[in-house]
């Protein structure tokens, strides 16, 4: 059996109260590298390996155009969303259980990056072929 990984941006949050006493842009918004409804598959097969290249090229559905986006091509993802979505990526593309008797189906979990004034939340899924 092989595993993909799909990634699926599931929410963006902006916390502008936060930015505004803390940012030193206090105006930066919301995440501009991702956009709710994208969609990402994550392989490891031959000569594709998707996880060592921090998911470059792994867009498969931008919901708002692809410049900028992380994950299009050229663009690996933002490191700090990197950060939090890399250790089940790499679970699910080895057919590990991402997160038993967390949630329901463990192969899903739900996970955001870390950054506090503008955090993108993400569906991670493994997916056996």
């Amino acid at each position: 059996m092989k595993h993909k990984v799909k990634v699926t941006v599931l929410d963006k949050k902006l916390y502008p109260e936060l930015q505004q006493e803390y940012c030193a842009d206090p105006g930066a918004g919301a995440c501009p590298c991702y956009h709710v409804g994208d969609e990402y598959i994550f392989e490891r097969d031959g000569d594709r390996d998707d996880f060592w290249h921090m998911g470059e090229g792994t867009l498969v559905k931008a919901t708002d155009g692809t410049e900028g986006v992380a994950g299009s091509a050229g663009m690996p993802h933002c490191s700090e969303a990197w950060d939090a979505i890399s250790r089940y990526i790499y679970a699910g593309l080895q057919g590990g259980s991402i997160m038993n008797g967390w949630m329901k189906d463990e192969n899903v979990m739900i996970c955001c990056c870390s950054d506090g004034t503008r955090p993108v939340v993400f569906k991670i899924e493994r997916i056996d072929y």
